[in-house]
């Protein structure tokens, strides 16, 4: 158990909103078709001047006001993405200039795809606990759309963008994350992939032209894999906190497709009126799903002190993970 808590969430996405009924316009699919396979009917798209530390830092300042403090309160920066403003700097680097920390605290990115958050949830906790920093910035954004093929029907129907940040700092009461699980398994990398731009494949014309800057994935093995690693970690994160389904309060999956929130929710035991769905308005947005989630289930009143809260998350490398917090 970490004694550790969250005190303030934030959330952004970005004006611009493309419905599945826009797709129709451009590319052979349907709003039907989009909606019974994935449960998405729109996605927020970030504008061409819009990086990911500029919806990052918008977020974080919603945070930083819920939990009272001011950006020089905070410790350390984190950001879990896969769409960076670059390769180097860290975009956490770029939030701590956005939000205008002149303290020299450490700042780093986690690249762990839509496991991203919990994975730095994790980690933060072991930080705190150890004494290294007394308050984190935690934060989970994606601008997706920018590494989507947009001629791939069976991928671009399903990606958005958007921020979620937390601030997480010890807790002297009963809040805690009461269990943690997470895992990866390296040899199924190839299965969900941004193939080019790396060291393995260097942009290149090639590239550009092959679109390999952009999201690849093989849905049908990718549906397998998450379906059984989502219950997986719901399933070894109760039993890690002593707990079952039915003293879940709250449950919030990582949102990639309704139909693997329904396959977990049945074999955890947790009803659909306890489960946070967000991905019919924000669809897929890796890391930053379940911080989004968080946000909006916060702020519309769904989490009371003393609530237990399940977490799951299921994306690329493959990584997987589960916690449960006692809010």
């Amino acid at each position: 158990m970490f004694k550790v808590k969250i005190t303030g969430t934030g959330s952004y996405l970005p004006k611009k909103v493309l419905t599945n009924f826009d797709l129709e316009k451009t590319m052979d699919t349907s709003d039907e078709w989009i909606r019974t396979r994935t449960g998405i009917r729109e996605r927020h798209i970030a504008a061409d001047d819009e990086a990911t530390s500029d919806i990052v830092a918008k977020a974080a300042e919603k945070a930083i006001d819920m939990a009272g403090i001011t950006p020089k309160d905070i410790d350390l920066i984190m950001v879990a993405t896969i769409t960076p403003d670059n390769a180097f700097p860290a975009t956490a680097c770029w939030v701590q200039k956005h939000l205008g920390i002149d303290t020299e605290i450490p700042a780093f990115d986690i690249g762990a795809a839509c496991s991203g958050y919990l994975y730095g949830l994790i980690v933060s906790a072991g930080m705190i606990e150890g004494g290294l920093v007394d308050r984190i910035l935690l934060c989970g954004a994606e601008t997706l759309t920018k590494i989507t093929n947009w001629d791939d029907r069976s991928t671009c129907v399903l990606f958005g963008d958007g921020a979620g940040c937390t601030v997480v700092e010890k807790s002297d009461g009963d809040s805690a994350i009461l269990s943690s699980y997470w895992g990866a398994d390296g040899r199924l990398g190839d299965l969900l992939i941004q193939p080019a731009g790396g060291s393995r494949m260097p942009a290149s014309h090639k590239t550009v032209d092959e679109n390999l800057h952009t999201v690849s994935m093989a849905g049908n093995d990718v549906y397998k894999y998450a379906v059984s690693k989502m219950k997986e970690s719901a399933m070894e994160a109760l039993r890690r906190a002593n707990l079952t389904g039915d003293d879940v309060d709250l449950y919030i999956p990582h949102q990639a497709n309704i139909r693997i929130i329904e396959a977990t929710i049945k074999r955890a035991g947790i009803p659909m009126e306890k489960t946070s769905v967000t991905i019919d308005h924000i669809a897929n947005i890796s890391a930053a799903t379940v911080p989004i989630s968080l946000d909006e289930a916060v702020r519309e009143g769904r989490l009371n002190r003393g609530d237990i809260l399940l977490l799951t998350v299921f994306g690329g490398g493959f990584t997987w993970g589960g916690a449960v917090l006692k809010w």
